[in-house]
């Protein structure tokens, strides 16, 4: 385990140095390349986002919120072992996508409606990319066909679910009483503050890795390294990038690869995650074996199910 953990530690070190001597001898190109990746951010991200960051804060502490948490909560403590708090929270990460979820988890976590024993099953759960990017984004923009979103969007969910109905082995969760919190004002300015920290927080890690892709790509085309393997670790850094580049050549193995990416998150939206889910109390090593489980569950069901389209 020490050998592992040095290892570790001496590999992140190296690949801090070789990218801080890469931006310092090609500073404008690499400054450039975290501009696309602000760029990106302001353009595709942000405008979704933000709204979604806002919105979710506030419905979390209606009372609508909580008559929904009551009527999911038999059927999410019998599947997957969590509240009906926890399920709401995958509810709408499953509709708006990355990183709403493992904020929601946070604010719940951080306001006393979720208990311990269940935050990191409902952050297994609840930490999901959404239609309008697997859909919209990923199947009409890059792939131009719509089926092949849902079917990444279908095989995604899928996955996920099927690690979180493991995960719930063993666990039971006892439907307790309503817990009745004081009733808090709504503080709209202090609310919008939080989401506009929390989206920041999110377009400084696109940025960064937008940079460190990059980087990657240019180590791999002066290193002859097959474009195939440069894919496959710009995708496990960054997922827009490697979904991009997979749309090139569509096939059951593309797509795969894809919903492997979209689910694992990669470094990136693991990274957005983690800003979250830490202060919620989750491990996060545990946490990225689990999205790592997920993505190979989903891409194999994404397999299967795109052999009918290709």
């Amino acid at each position: 385990m020490k050998i592992a953990r040095r290892a570790g530690r001496a590999l992140l070190t190296l690949t801090i140095l070789l990218s801080l001597i890469l931006f310092l001898c090609f500073p404008a190109r690499y400054a450039g390349k975290v501009f696309d990746g602000i760029k990106l951010w302001a353009v595709s991200v942000l405008p979704a986002t933000l709204p979604f960051m806002f919105l979710t804060a506030i419905l979390t502490r209606l009372p609508v919120y909580r008559k929904v948490t009551h009527l999911l909560s038999p059927v999410m403590g019998k599947l997957f072992a969590v509240s009906g708090e926890g399920g709401c929270a995958a509810l709408l990460s499953a509709l708006s996508g990355y990183p709403v979820g493992a904020r929601t988890v946070m604010d719940l976590a951080e306001n006393g409606r979720l208990e311990e024993k269940e935050r990191f099953r409902v952050a297994a759960l609840a930490t999901t990319s959404g239609p309008a990017f697997l859909v919209g984004a990923v199947g009409c923009g890059m792939w131009k066909n719509a089926a092949i979103g849902y079917i990444l969007y279908a095989s995604h969910l899928a996955g996920i679910w099927l690690v979180c109905l493991l995960l719930r082995i063993g666990k039971r969760y006892e439907r307790k009483k309503e817990l009745r919190l004081p009733a808090k004002n709504i503080d709209l300015s202090d609310t919008l503050l939080n989401a506009v920290l929390s989206v920041l927080c999110v377009g400084a890690a696109i940025a960064i890795f937008y940079a460190f892709g990059a980087m990657i790509s240019d180590m791999g085309a002066a290193f002859c390294v097959p474009p195939a393997v440069t894919t496959l670790l710009c995708g496990l850094l960054e997922m827009t990038t490697g979904c991009a580049a997979l749309s090139g050549s569509p096939s059951p193995l593309s797509a795969a690869l894809s919903c492997f990416f979209v689910t694992f998150g990669g470094v990136c939206v693991l990274v957005q995650q983690a800003a979250f889910l830490t202060r919620a109390g989750v491990k996060m090593l545990p946490f990225f074996a689990v999205k790592l489980l997920q993505g190979v569950c989903s891409a194999g069901i994404c397999f299967c199910l795109s052999l009918a389209l290709f």
